[in-house]
C-alpha cells in the first residue's frame, strides 16, 4: 500500500502543479497587433497575464536588437514555452497507468496470505482467509481509485496543453514574421517631435 499512496501522492502533485500552470495563462492575453507594438517600443497594456504576455516579456527583456539575432532568441524561446506547456504530463499518465498494476501488486500480496492460511488451517477457517482476501480487494480498489482519476484528468491536460501551443504556434509565427520583415523604424513626425 505504501508505494501505491506515493505513487498516487506523486500523481496529484504533478497535477496540481500542472493545473497552477494552466491556470496562471488565463484571463486576458494581449493580441498580434499589441505584440508588434511593442516591439516597437510602446507599452503593453496592464492586466494581461496569458501565455502570450509571458513570452513577450521575456522576448523584450532579452533582445539584442539586431533582427537575426531577435528572430533566433524569439523562436528559441518560443519552442521554450511549448515545451513547458506538455512538461510533466508524461509523467502523470505513467503514474496513472502504474496505479492499477501497484493495485495488482496487493491482490497477489493478499492471495498468497489466503493461501498461506489454507496451508496451516485448511479451508475450515474462513476467518483466517478473510484478512488475505480482504488486502487483496482493498489494493485493487486503491489502484483503481488512484488511476481512473488519474487518467482521465491526464488526458484533461493534455487537450489543454495541446489548446495552448496552437494558440502559441499562431501567436509566435506571427511575431516571427513581424521580426523577419522588419518592424517599421519610428520617424521623428510620426512620434510627434
Amino acid at each position: 500500500m505504501i508505494p501505491l499512496l506515493l505513487t498516487s501522492l506523486g500523481m496529484w502533485a504533478l497535477i496540481l502543479d500542472k493545473f497552477r500552470t494552466f491556470a496562471r495563462f488565463q484571463g486576458g492575453d494581449i493580441g498580434i497587433a499589441e505584440a508588434e507594438a511593442a516591439i516597437l517600443g510602446q507599452e503593453l497594456p496592464t492586466g494581461d497575464k496569458g501565455l502570450r504576455r509571458s513570452l513577450i516579456d521575456e522576448f523584450l527583456s532579452s533582445r539584442a536588437g539586431a533582427t537575426g539575432v531577435d528572430r533566433a532568441l524569439w523562436r528559441y524561446l518560443a519552442d521554450k514555452h511549448r515545451r513547458s506547456l506538455g512538461g510533466k504530463l508524461p509523467a502523470i499518465g505513467v503514474l496513472a497507468a502504474v496505479a492499477p498494476l501497484l493495485g495488482l501488486l496487493g491482490t497477489v500480496l493478499g492471495m498468497i496470505q489466503t493461501f498461506e492460511v489454507i496451508a496451516v488451517f485448511g479451508t475450515s477457517n474462513a476467518k483466517a482467509m478473510a484478512g488475505g482476501i480482504s488486502v487483496a480487494l482493498v489494493t485493487t480498489q486503491a489502484g483503481l481509485m488512484v488511476a481512473i482519476p488519474g487518467l482521465f484528468l491526464s488526458g484533461a491536460l493534455q487537450r489543454k496543453a495541446r489548446s495552448l501551443a496552437c494558440n502559441l504556434d499562431e501567436f509566435s509565427l506571427a511575431v516571427d514574421q513581424a521580426l523577419r520583415n522588419g518592424t517599421p523604424q519610428q520617424t521623428p513626425e510620426a512620434s510627434g517631435s
